[in-house]
């Protein structure tokens, strides 16, 4: 199984490209890459989170280079918790969830292992990581699956909320304000 994406940012200039595909003996790989304009620091990325069967997360890496500065950052999930290149981040270990707040990419695993139905909700914390300021930090988010092809997100501590549009492929089509699906796998 291989499913893509290819996003527009709306917000500032800025595309996304996500691939999911099958890991040899079992669950998930979600790689991807891109490139925006936030705040006067050109960014280049690329990123991927593993996942299992169950599509909870296992870690994942970005790297790249933001203004003139690189960065590797390596996210781990394990027995000892969520670790940030080889730190333990405390409080985040009962998380399952890895969220990349650059890309709408890693809102997909999280719909797919909570398979809600149409006009249920669920509340849960995900371990989000900032690219900007290179951290992890918990992040409360709410979906309610509204239709199909549609979820209504809040975000309540970020501030943010919007009706989240899926394409066939399960990646979001329409992120309001953020993203736009230019085209799709």
């Amino acid at each position: 199984m291989g499913e893509f994406a290819f996003w527009r940012r709306l917000d500032v200039p800025g595309h996304d490209m996500a691939v999911l595909t099958a890991r040899p003996g079992g669950g998930w790989l979600l790689q991807g890459h891109a490139a925006f304009n936030e705040t006067g620091d050109p960014t280049g990325l690329s990123y991927e989170v593993e996942l299992d069967e169950r599509w909870r997360s296992l870690g994942g890496r970005v790297r790249g280079v933001r203004g003139l500065q690189r960065f590797d950052h390596v996210i781990r999930h394990d027995d000892g918790g969520w670790s940030l290149d080889g730190r333990v981040i405390e409080g985040l270990g009962h998380l399952v969830d890895l969220d990349f707040g650059f890309t709408p990419a890693t809102n997909m695993p999280q719909l797919r292992r909570l398979a809600l139905e149409i006009v249920q909700s669920a509340k849960f914390t995900v371990v989000w990581f900032d690219v900007g300021m290179g951290t992890l930090t918990a992040l409360p988010q709410i979906y309610r699956r509204e239709s199909e092809t549609t979820y209504w997100y809040e975000s309540p501590t970020a501030d943010f909320e919007g009706l989240i549009e899926l394409a066939p492929s399960g990646f979001a089509r329409v992120y309001p304000t953020l993203w736009r699906e230019e085209r799709s796998g």
